[in-house]
């Protein structure tokens, strides 16, 4: 069996103890790599949001700017006004799964933060490690939400412009090391952190697999580990697999992780997701 892991969010709420959790991703964006574009309207966006907590996503992890390799930024009060109204028409979703539900918001920004925690959000994924605003960390430390820190080389727009590393899964575990610290220093509580080595984020092919093969170095840090490998452009490079065709890739490394220790997987696919832990579940040793 996989070991069930416990993870405060906003308000002292636990997500588990539970074997796996499961974000489904909700992009208000017309870029993002995958579906971007699909669900930019309001009641577009809610609907996906019920469907992928119908199927038996834990979390829905909403996000306003697409955050994929040379993607254009967005400025604060138009990603603002694109997943405030989505926090506040998906917040009164019931538990899912037995789990109490959770929303979460992808963003690095310390007023959309500060504004969607208001408004219900109970994570915030960041994909910057409060280095982009570093006003998000005071943001973190007033409301105590659950937070997801991410390893990325740069911003967006430059990470993958020549990404190098001596040992990429040594300078990621040093680099958690040094934002724990940061962060528990400001007063956010260590069990509230979630880590993410940010697969796809400044990191070539090689630095991608050497990353996934070294989970349980990130895992020695004592807190629960996030996925985000969803049809990512690494299964086109390993299995020559075009945009659209990632799945079966995206699910044989899902379940290998989850029996390497990784709790939360982001995903597009819930439905598919869901069936494919719960079979690594029921075949772990």
């Amino acid at each position: 069996m996989l070991s069930p892991v416990e993870w405060k969010i906003r308000g002292g709420r636990s997500l588990g103890p539970a074997p796996f959790l499961v974000f489904g991703i909700v992009n208000v964006t017309p870029d993002s790599f995958h579906d971007g574009g699909q669900y930019m309207q309001l009641d577009q966006a809610l609907a996906h949001g019920r469907m992928q907590a119908e199927a038996g996503a834990h979390v829905l992890d909403i996000g306003g700017e697409s955050s994929r390799p040379f993607a254009a930024p967005v400025s604060l009060e138009e990603e603002k006004e694109r997943v405030v109204p989505v926090v506040e028409g998906l917040r009164d979703l019931h538990c899912v799964n037995g789990m109490p539900w959770a929303l979460s918001v992808d963003t690095y920004k310390a007023g959309t933060a500060a504004a969607v925690l208001e408004a219900g959000a109970q994570i915030i994924n960041d994909i910057s490690a409060f280095a982009f605003d570093p006003a998000l960390l005071d943001v973190v430390a007033q409301y105590k939400p659950g937070y997801i820190l991410m390893h990325s080389l740069g911003r967006p727009t430059e990470m993958q412009k020549a990404p190098e590393y001596g040992n990429v899964v040594e300078e990621i575990l040093d680099f958690f090391e040094k934002k724990l610290k940061e962060l528990t220093t400001a007063g956010v509580p260590e069990d509230r952190i979630m880590l993410d080595p940010g697969v796809g984020f400044g990191k070539t092919l090689e630095h991608n697999l050497a990353i996934l093969r070294g989970m349980g170095r990130f895992a020695s840090l004592g807190l629960p580990l996030m996925a985000g490998i969803s049809n990512k452009s690494m299964f086109g490079m390993l299995c020559n697999a075009p945009a659209g065709q990632r799945q079966n890739a995206t699910q044989a490394a899902t379940a290998i992780l989850a029996a390497r220790g990784v709790f939360a997987h982001r995903v597009h696919d819930v439905a598919m997701t869901v069936q494919t832990l719960q079979v690594a579940q029921a075949l772990a040793m």
